[in-house]
């Protein structure tokens, strides 16, 4: 995103003023999302996903490093029978939304959605196109992804599942 277009470079100074990926080191932190394959629309936030055990301690590292930034709020839930971690705030006009759960961040299915999504991006150039139109009509990144492709069902699985019959990713 250092060499990218202007919103990924403004993002990316944004996310070293910050500091995030140092501070937050230890839990192998890894941006994902649109931002970063370039089919953010006006709004995208920087996805971080990381891979905590300890989510207590997560929270409160969050809360001494973030709490003071713009609309911080942070929660614990439960998604995929796994607890995640999950904040919010607003730094230098972008959104950061971080992530942690207990699971390596290459098998979580932000990730995972991002491989598959570059992926078919590379291989089709008028996708990008596509994606943004339909982001910009208010569909979320990866029920864009399935509505283009026929995926039906779950987009968020299907994509998934999707990716790993097209040899794209071998891991669930």
């Amino acid at each position: 995103m250092e060499t990218g277009n202007e919103i990924q470079q403004t993002a990316y100074k944004a996310v070293n003023e910050l500091g995030i990926f140092n501070e937050l080191s230890m839990y192998n932190p890894v941006l994902c999302g649109t931002l970063p394959i370039g089919i953010d629309v006006e709004g995208s936030d920087l996805d971080i996903i990381m891979e905590v055990q300890e989510l207590n301690y997560f929270i409160e590292r969050l809360q001494s490093l973030y709490s003071c930034k713009e609309s911080f709020k942070i929660k614990k839930t439960t998604i995929r029978n796994k607890e995640i971690i999950k904040a919010n705030f607003f730094f230098n006009n972008f959104e950061f939304e971080l992530f942690g759960q207990n699971q390596p961040v290459h098998k979580q299915h932000a990730y995972l959605h991002m491989v598959i999504e570059l992926e078919l991006l590379q291989q089709d150039s008028k996708l990008r196109e596509k994606v943004v139109k339909l982001k910009q009509q208010g569909y979320k990144t990866e029920p864009a992804f399935c509505e283009i492709l026929g995926i039906t069902g779950d987009p968020y699985e299907g994509l998934i599942q999707f990716g790993v019959e097209k040899g794209i990713i071998t891991v669930l």
